[in-house]
């Protein structure tokens, strides 16, 4: 095979960072090529040099393309060549339909006038490529998040695309979701379509990836021929963090206490349908430095449930008693929750956890402002001394507590988000996919966190996705299913097995 892409020696610096370090990298035609790394490896600052997101001459070092030297200037160059990137926040626009979204910027037209009917025709044609039998004027809001995917990626297939760049494509979805993506990848692959995949699931990345390169601190560290040798999860870590990782969870003592938190018949209505409960009866308790998991399918109310417990984030007719140390508690509002002890670190960061255009010092301050204010007045010195606090504490890899969050990597901003719970001091913290998106070294300093915050005798509540981390973390696992608790386990006890079968069966 040839060569389709060779990136040579590029490098590409910010104010203080060197993001890129003179990268080669080289994808052939027809293949799946896997770029892995932890966070802030440079994954993702390479793909917005290729794409042209930024500039040619914004950066060192040269793109060939089709066996000439390329320069894009932006999206537009690279998507006029056939390179289309898919971010893993999709660039959707909810209220316009799957026709709209797939042809935006890009319309069926003739004098400026829409041809509807060819633009219907066209993407019924692509959403049957992409497995979808959805209509074509659906709004966008109405699919999950899995088609949102397959609609980003019939949108890419409406602009010939040779070479598709997917920036953790199964980050959000199911287990099922997931594994229907990766066939589309594979079939893609079948009808000539090169790829790029993204991702931090190593497992996903074995299964259909012909080759893996592997970033570290902006340089190529390996390339790895996928489809020529078998190739381990362990090996591929090692590359990715410079060591041995023997253990993915680090040990703990478990060393439980009284009971902390309890939750009893707690019951929760959908905000927009009254007919709808989506927690339902649900009761719990989590002890003094205990790990509580909560496992379940997308879907199944865990989210639903963690944000009605804080402040009643969602839901209306809300009904159930929560207790802290054996006493009746208000979680009424997020004021409340927050000033009885209760903190919860939400699944989406970056829209519900953090504020972007901040700095990290105020984002580590914001849910406890009074505590570097007086009279109603923020004291900045005071401010950032809580910040560099929490910076060194907490590893925040960055070369100031002024950087703005945009800038940090996934882990760095989810070690900022707890910095800001742990900030209001919380007896029980929620934490919502605490390593969605986030590397394998970041998510083991993400599980030491964890492992100190029970030491404290905190109680944490952890729902997860990953089975795997649910067995290798928590003293307890709940099993939460349609609303409902069906089930309850000792660590010792579980295995994804015995979590699945209670899923399906209840």
């Amino acid at each position: 095979m040839a060569a389709l892409l060779e990136m040579r020696e590029i490098t590409k610096t910010f104010p203080g960072v060197r993001a890129l370090d003179n990268v080669s990298f080289s994808v052939e035609e027809g293949e799946i090529h896997a770029l892995v790394g932890e966070n802030g490896a440079g994954k993702s600052t390479l793909m917005k040099v290729l794409s042209g997101i930024y500039p040619s001459g914004d950066y060192e070092g040269e793109i060939h393309y089709d066996g000439a030297l390329a320069a894009f200037y932006g999206i537009k160059d690279s998507e006029s060549r056939g390179i289309i990137i898919i971010h893993q926040e999709l660039a959707l626009v909810p209220l316009l339909s799957i026709a709209e979204n797939i042809f935006l910027g890009n319309e069926r037209a003739r004098a400026g006038v829409i041809n509807w009917h060819e633009s219907f025709r066209r993407t019924e044609e692509l959403l049957r490529k992409v497995g979808l039998k959805e209509a074509p004027a659906t709004k966008v809001d109405k699919l999950g998040v899995g088609k949102q995917q397959l609609v980003e990626i019939a949108k890419a297939l409406s602009k010939e695309v040779r070479l598709l760049i997917l920036d953790e494509p199964t980050a959000a979805l199911s287990e099922s979701d997931s594994q229907a993506l990766l066939d589309l990848i594979l079939e893609l692959k079948a009808q000539g379509v090169t790829s790029i995949i993204i991702s931090h699931k190593l497992n996903e990345v074995r299964r259909i990836a012909d080759t893996i390169t592997v970033l570290r601190d902006g340089a190529t560290v390996s390339t790895i021929d996928a489809g020529g040798q078998a190739v381990t999860e362990d090996r591929i870590v090692r590359d990715m963090v410079g060591r041995d990782m023997a253990h993915r969870y680090p040990e703990r003592k478990r060393n439980t206490g009284e009971v902390l938190f309890e939750v009893t018949d707690w019951n929760v209505t959908h905000p927009e349908h009254s007919d709808r409960k989506v927690v339902h009866g649900v009761s719990f308790n989590v002890r003094k430095g205990e790990v509580v998991g909560i496992a379940g399918l997308m879907g199944a109310g865990r989210t639903e449930l963690a944000m009605s417990l804080f402040g009643q984030s969602y839901g209306r007719n809300i009904t159930g008693e929560v207790k802290l140390g054996g006493k009746v508690i208000d979680v009424s509002t997020v004021a409340a929750a927050i000033r009885n002890g209760i903190a919860y670190v939400t699944e989406d960061r970056k829209e519900l956890g953090l504020i972007l255009e901040e700095p990290i010092s105020r984002n580590i301050t914001l849910a406890n402002l009074g505590a570097v204010s007086q009279s109603g007045v923020l004291k900045r010195s005071e401010e950032t001394q809580v910040a560099e606090k929490y910076r060194k504490a907490m590893n925040i890899r960055t070369p100031s507590v002024f950087q703005r969050v945009m800038n940090l990597s996934g882990g760095n901003q989810q070690k900022v988000v707890l910095s800001k719970w742990l900030f209001t001091d919380p007896q029980v913290l929620i934490l919502d996919e605490p390593t969605r998106g986030i590397d394998v070294g970041a998510k083991f300093e993400i599980y030491n966190i964890i492992n100190d915050l029970s030491r404290e005798g905190r109680g944490v509540v952890m729902i997860s996705s990953e089975m795997p981390e649910l067995l290798g973390m928590c003293d307890r696992i709940y099993v939460m299913n349609e609303g409902a608790f069906v089930g309850e386990m000792n660590a010792e006890d579980a295995s994804q097995e015995r979590i699945m079968s209670l899923i399906v069966t209840e």
